[in-house]
């Protein structure tokens, strides 16, 4: 049975042709950590107001929109931030989350992003609540540079022990996200590639991108990931594999020894508009169709107002079926990010 755009029953299909297939649920704007390019100190300070509780999404509401979601067709969720350990009480949402199932009767794939100072305390209830996968983001393996990205001091030490902690509770495969920006890190590519080869851990650069407005996105701070690649072919050969699924965000390529694989996300160079079937969903409850949106559209307002799940259901099909976004298609034409409107921040949307 097919629906009135020709995919499977109670799926969505925007208006090129794209699935609503991924959901990624942003749980908390607030973060212990200060990325240079995500929440720069000098943005967020101090006196910075960060929501107040709440104007969050209860764990309650979150589920629904999960559960309404499942029904179009959504299978993955994955739950971010800010940093998504810093929302207490994260695994009952996890639990709640588990117990969802698809039309076919199938757990949905849940999933979390996180920057690994507290997942070595939380790990093993996460697990037990349900959580399939991890992904961790690491910058470096330098204490020095690790520290200057996070600018809070944070040390690597207890982010590699708690990557290790989730592995031995059976979480993964875990995957381990560095956002490469040119005379920042980019000096410790292959030291991240040799340090994770051979490991059970899937290692993915990401080309530094113009998320929201604060970070001070340059193009020439972009190292491509070609020179990505370039680099670690040279030391430890590689060849492209082909991706897991449709829509996947990472180009994989594995070592030719057999030493495992890695990812390469060119949002910049290599726009993957053409596929992107994720939708997120803010931490007060806005829908955005692109991760480079200017706006979005209220589902907690309906929500508190005493919405039907038939009407949420409704306004998130004329949501979908009314996308066209292609924002990394348009920059990559002229290598120039759009001024003419302000962007969501990353760590409102998630990433």
């Amino acid at each position: 049975m097919a629906d009135d755009r020709g995919g499977p029953a109670g799926a969505l299909l925007d208006r090129r042709g794209r699935p609503l297939h991924d959901i990624r649920f942003s749980v908390t704007d607030r973060c212990n950590f200060r990325c240079v390019y995500c929440m720069p100190k000098d943005i967020f300070g101090r006196d910075y107001a960060f929501m107040p509780s709440a104007e969050l999404l209860t764990f309650e509401e979150i589920t629904r929109l999960a559960r309404i979601a499942a029904a179009h067709g959504v299978e993955k969720i994955r739950l971010t931030g800010g940093e998504p350990l810093l929302r207490k009480g994260l695994p009952e949402l996890v639990r709640m989350l588990s117990a969802l199932r698809t039309p076919d009767d199938r757990q949905l794939d849940i999933a979390l992003t996180t920057n690994g100072s507290a997942l070595a305390h939380v790990a093993g209830a996460l697990k037990e609540a349900g959580l399939r996968r991890v992904t961790v983001s690491l910058d470096s393996l330098d204490d020095a540079t690790f520290q200057e990205m996070n600018d809070v001091r944070f040390p690597v030490e207890k982010v590699l022990h708690g990557i290790d902690v989730a592995h031995e509770l059976g979480l993964g495969p875990i995957k381990i996200n560095m956002v490469v920006k040119k005379g920042r890190n980019d000096q410790d590519i292959v030291a991240m590639a040799r340090h994770f080869r051979g490991t059970p851990y899937i290692l993915r650069f990401i080309e530094f991108m113009d998320v929201g407005s604060t970070n001070g996105w340059q193009l020439g701070e972009v190292v491509p990931s070609a020179e990505v690649i370039r680099r670690i072919d040279e030391v430890f050969p590689l060849e492209e594999v082909e991706p897991n699924y449709r829509g996947e965000t990472s180009t994989r390529w594995r070592y030719r020894d057999g030493q495992g694989e890695i990812g390469v996300i060119s949002s910049v160079t290599q726009s993957f508009c053409h596929s992107c079937s994720r939708a997120r969903i803010s931490v007060d409850g806005m829908l955005y169709t692109c991760l480079f949106a200017t706006g979005g559209h209220d589902l907690r307002g309906m929500m508190r107002e005493g919405c039907s799940d038939d009407e949420l259901s409704k306004r998130l099909a004329v949501i979908w079926r009314s996308r066209s976004d292609r924002y990394s298609e348009l920059r990559s034409l002229h290598m120039t990010p759009d001024t003419s409107g302000k962007r969501v921040e990353m760590s409102y949307i998630g990433g």
